[in-house]
């Protein structure tokens, strides 16, 4: 049987989300999106086909941004609309034609949905039309009178949470859909509403404490404190080495700083020793290439570039692994300029960059005593190192 998984991601998530901050979908839990986080789920289920989110048509760089990297298995995104019943009826529209025999509709805010989960939803459509992931209610249940008091305790008694993500054979859902979208018939709250309004058996299949919805601000700070308590970390160290020589010139930048000088350093970027060893020192942590990799000087769009570009990348390689930088050191070596003069504006650009404070930022310098290239005054050589921690999951 073939089966997609579609997952619903156009919402705002306003309680999840402060001003101006992005929708929630796209906040980092241990330094990885949430919806990245849920579609890996799906993604890494041998069970799945193919996975398609629906957006908000405002998110298309939030989305690229969080997807970057994940294999052809997730399709193109689609846009959702007004109200999350017309998202899942637009995403599934836009899944006729890749003829599956099934759809799993998920809520983004569930990152926790574990592949058991999943596969027991695929297995309870083969007893009925539909199936949903749903735990039974525990606790006991007061109806409420005026005032705020109890009018009477309800039974929980064959009573259910319903969770994501629900599973349909895909022509159901999609005519159930249909209908209730010809009919006028919104305000559902999820997609078995639907299938039971359209008069669709829907099986119960085992749920999960643990897939939770993320709807709050607190929601999001416990599933942090979750993830760090579960997560393993690993610290790693890299190095840097970078080094140029003089030209005609009347300045020379140096760790994000320009500084005039009587020369300046060759290069077909801005030629920051002090960033291109960083940048480096960087992407060996995670054993990511070099500078030169991802930035070649044969390529024009980086003749003249700020080096800070190819630091920040870095960075956000790093981060991407949910790696933490915890330091960086740097030592220049050259006869001139003078560093200490420039250090506190050099740590200021370097931890803007990279989130860091002074005092996790070490700027040294040092001459050659005359001897060799440098103490011929014909160029400046930059080491750095960096210190980062990373889940030791990041490698499996």
């Amino acid at each position: 049987m073939s089966t997609a998984a579609l997952i619903v991601a156009a919402g705002r998530g306003s309680r999840a989300s402060s001003p101006g901050s992005p929708p929630k979908q796209y906040s980092l839990l241990n330094g990885v999106s949430i919806l990245r986080r849920t579609v890996l789920a799906f993604l890494n289920h041998p069970r799945i086909s193919s996975v398609t989110v629906v957006i908000h048509a405002d998110d298309d760089d939030l989305y690229m941004a969080a997807m970057k990297g994940l294999p052809a298995k997730l399709t193109m995104p689609l846009a959702g609309g007004t109200t999350r019943q017309d998202s899942v009826r637009l995403g599934l529209e836009g899944l006729v034609a890749q003829g599956h025999d099934a759809v799993l509709i998920h809520d983004a805010a569930r990152p926790f949905v574990s592949e058991e989960v999943i596969s027991g939803i695929i297995d309870a459509l083969a007893r009925a039309p539909g199936a949903i992931a749903a735990l039974p209610v525990t606790d006991t249940l007061k109806e409420e009178a005026p005032g705020l008091l109890v009018a009477r305790t309800i039974s929980r008694d064959r009573l259910w949470r319903a969770q994501t993500p629900q599973g349909f054979r895909f022509n159901a859902i999609l005519d159930a859909h249909r209908a209730a979208h010809t009919q006028k018939a919104g305000g559902m709250t999820d997609d078995a509403a639907i299938a039971e309004w359209a008069g669709l058996r829907v099986a119960i299949a085992p749920g999960s404490e643990t897939n939770i919805k993320l709807t709050t601000i607190e929601d999001l700070a416990m599933a942090e404190r979750r993830l760090q308590a579960e997560t393993a970390y690993e610290t790693r160290t890299a190095t840097g080495f970078d080094v140029h020589r003089f030209t005609e010139g009347d300045h020379v930048w140096l760790g994000g700083v320009k500084i005039p000088h009587t020369q300046r350093l060759d290069g077909h970027s801005d030629a920051d020793v002090v960033l291109h060893a960083l940048t480096d020192a960087l992407l060996g942590t995670i054993g990511d290439g070099d500078i030169g990799q991802h930035f070649p000087p044969s390529d024009p769009q980086w003749k003249g570039a700020s080096s800070i570009l190819f630091l920040k990348d870095a960075a956000r390689r790093v981060t991407e692994r949910g790696g933490r930088i915890v330091n960086v050191d740097m030592t220049i070596l050259a006869e001139a300029p003078k560093i200490g003069p420039h250090r506190a504006a050099m740590q200021a650009v370097i931890g803007a960059a990279l989130g860091l404070s002074a005092d996790r930022i070490g700027i040294k310098a040092t001459t050659n005593e005359g001897l060799g290239y440098i103490g011929r005054r014909e160029g400046i050589a930059a080491m750095a190192s960096a210190t980062v921690t990373l889940p030791s999951t990041a490698t499996d």
